[in-house]
């Protein structure tokens, strides 16, 4: 699969999963360093914000917009992933007031080749949402063509909505 970083194509590891698929294995690390696996988001509706870099514009705006939103859905668990080392993420989450939402590091690049996201040329995850079930079967999947744009926010937060009405 290929999106766009500033116009020009670029290659994606993979395939990213589709919905209805479940989420591949994979492993994260939160900003203590502790492992984070994929059963371990099991049992909660979960929304996957992934950003490329949490030092970048975009990507801080989005994780901020998720973590606003986070305090509406209780029921939900909301996570950002980035390449970001932990101790960085820990310092960005601390500089920009984000708690209401789990910021995890795929430095090892684990969730970034199971599922696709990787881009091998560039060093980073393609920006993209997921929301997955309780059993971790892929309900929603917005892969952002342009990786310097800013997702649908609207259409994921609809997508919440309908899950839990």
């Amino acid at each position: 699969m290929e999106v766009l970083r500033g116009g020009e194509k670029v290659e994606l590891a993979g395939n990213p999963p589709e919905v209805g698929q479940v989420i591949p294995k994979f492993k994260l690390f939160t900003d203590d360093g502790q492992k984070v696996k994929t059963r371990d988001l099991l049992g909660k509706v979960t929304l996957i914000s992934v950003v490329p870099d949490l030092n970048t514009p975009v990507c801080s705006i989005q994780t901020k917009t998720f973590n606003q939103q986070a305090d509406k859905y209780p029921t939900v668990k909301f996570i950002t992933v980035s390449n970001n080392l932990p101790e960085d993420q820990k310092d960005w989450c601390a500089a920009e007031g984000v708690k209401n939402l789990e910021v995890l590091s795929d430095h090892e690049l684990s969730f970034g080749y199971e599922t696709g996201l990787y881009i091998p040329n560039a060093g980073y995850l393609a920006r993209s949402i997921f929301i997955l079930n309780e059993d971790g079967k892929i309900i929603y999947r917005q892969i952002v063509p342009e990786i310097h744009d800013e997702p649908d926010y609207a259409e994921a937060l609809e997508v919440l909505d309908n899950i839990i009405a």
